[in-house]
């Protein structure tokens, strides 16, 4: 009855549910587009130009997601702030981390040990980018990113196992078109992305929502 007699508070609430989806899915694609691409670069090739590449489209990315967050949550300010350029940072040396990490372990183990792992630099770089943007905490610690940063997490052990523990592959017949022959394939590894993707939505809307409503 006190939502009903008060339809201000519900307009303002689901303003900010839509606002916090809007930008849960802009975070979740800039960061499926740059891990997926930093990702699929540094795994194929490794050379100087492919690492400098990948480290750049990946800071991009970084980049462009702290700049939703700031626009989201306060303002896009100075987002060039060398305080506020931190938190790009550690998300990049992050996921650097994260990888080198599943590689030397290897296997199963890997993935296990650089997907826990994951999760603690991640509740990190969330806690810094709320700071660097001047947030307060709430009182009752319900913006605890633990949960986003989990199933972020779990979105990149989805990538790590379908581009290394599962060789699947979905080819259509050769489709004659009038000049060319087209093949279309699915392989793992984009399955391995869509559940990435979905995993970084699920995180950041949970992220965005409480945020917004704190």
């Amino acid at each position: 009855m006190s939502v009903i007699r008060q339809p201000g508070v519900l307009g303002q609430t689901t303003q900010r549910r839509v606002v916090g989806v809007s930008a849960a899915l802009t975070a979740a694609l800039v960061e499926t587009v740059a891990v997926g691409l930093w990702f699929v670069l540094v795994s194929e090739t490794r050379s100087a130009s492919t690492a400098l590449a990948g480290l750049g489209i990946l800071f991009c990315g970084a980049l462009l997601r702290a700049g939703v967050f700031g626009v989201t949550i306060r303002n896009l300010d100075d987002l060039l702030h060398p305080r506020r350029l931190g938190a790009p940072l550690l998300l990049c040396a992050g996921w650097i981390v994260w990888l080198l990490v599943a590689e030397t372990v290897g296997g199963h183990a890997g993935i296990f040990v650089a997907t826990i792992l994951l999760v603690g630099i991640l509740v990190s770089q969330f806690a810094f980018e709320r700071r660097a943007f001047r947030l307060r905490r709430a009182a009752d610690g319900s913006s605890t990113p633990f949960v986003p940063s989990l199933l972020l997490a779990i979105g990149a052990a989805s990538l790590l196992v379908s581009a290394w523990l599962v060789e699947w592959t979905v080819a259509t017949p050769p489709l004659s078109l009038e000049i060319t022959t087209v093949v279309f394939r699915v392989e793992a590894v984009q399955l391995g992305l869509l559940c990435f993707g979905v995993f970084a939505f699920l995180a950041h809307q949970r992220r965005f929502v409480h945020l917004l409503e704190s």
